[in-house]
């Protein structure tokens, strides 16, 4: 791949794979090799843990058009090699977080995906692109376990800042582009309403009760959890990227600031 062009994106928001595209692999192994040596670049490389977990779901039984769709991973992380988070040192110390998801994403199982990036200050410090367990008949209910899923991550990070004796600004605050999910969060008596997703009402309600979040509105977008559910333009990408806290340390090599 040394000789490849470089690509803006590491998907391509406009075509979407199945289990069915393209013809299978005579010999999977090296898919699945490369697969799991992006999975472990994921823990550095944000910006492509949606593209990665997509296309880790084919390892079974990869086809031609899974294979494409990895190498244009590869043309990705050539055109900007440099690429990784700033962490400043002069953050404040207080949690918050971006909950998104793209209900129904899946095409093949119909289940929604949940993004979510949490930062202390201004730095990023934890994300996650994932499948849900279970499909959602709303797109609220999508909306509420990603809720959920970063309700649970953000306790966790508060216990392990405890640990650390480290005193930080409560509550966290937890930004969602869903009104209903909101609504239901903030309100008991929709509670009534949604049975279906009973443990998660349960559990995002303690935390808020608690003071441990506090949920905020947050317009769709400025919704930066948004580059873990889905593919984007390019546009769209970079803007994302920026936001997040992304830079290049060969910029002023390359001509940059």
């Amino acid at each position: 791949m040394l000789a490849c062009c470089p690509s803006s994106t590491p998907m391509d928001y406009k075509t979407g794979l199945s289990a069915d595209t393209g013809t299978p692999l005579t010999d999977p192994s090296s898919y699945r090799r490369l697969i799991g040596r992006l999975i472990y670049l994921t823990n550095t490389r944000h910006d492509i843990a949606h593209a990665v977990h997509h296309l880790s779901q084919f390892v079974s039984q990869p086809t031609s058009s899974h294979q494409q769709a990895v190498f244009r991973i590869l043309r990705y992380l050539k055109q900007a090699p440099g690429q990784g988070i700033f962490l400043a040192a002069d953050s404040s110390l207080q949690l918050k977080a971006f909950s998104d998801s793209d209900w129904a994403g899946c095409i093949d199982t119909r289940r929604s995906v949940t993004g979510f990036s949490v930062y202390i200050g201004h730095s990023l410090i934890s994300w996650r692109s994932k499948k849900q367990p279970t499909v959602s008949r709303s797109s609220s209910e999508a909306e509420y376990r990603a809720l959920a899923s970063t309700a649970c991550e953000i306790q966790w990070l508060t216990y392990l800042l405890e640990d650390f004796r480290i005193s930080f600004t409560r509550p966290a605050l937890l930004y969602c582009d869903n009104q209903s999910a909101l609504q239901i969060a903030s309100n008991q008596v929709f509670h009534e309403r949604t049975k279906h997703i009973e443990i998660d009402c349960h559990l995002l309600r303690e935390k808020v009760t608690n003071g441990l979040l506090k949920l905020l509105p947050v317009s769709s977008s400025s919704q930066l959890a948004d580059i873990y559910t889905k593919a984007l333009s390019p546009s769209r990408f970079k803007e994302l990227c920026s936001k997040l806290g992304m830079s290049n340390i060969y910029s002023q090599l390359e001509g940059g600031s």
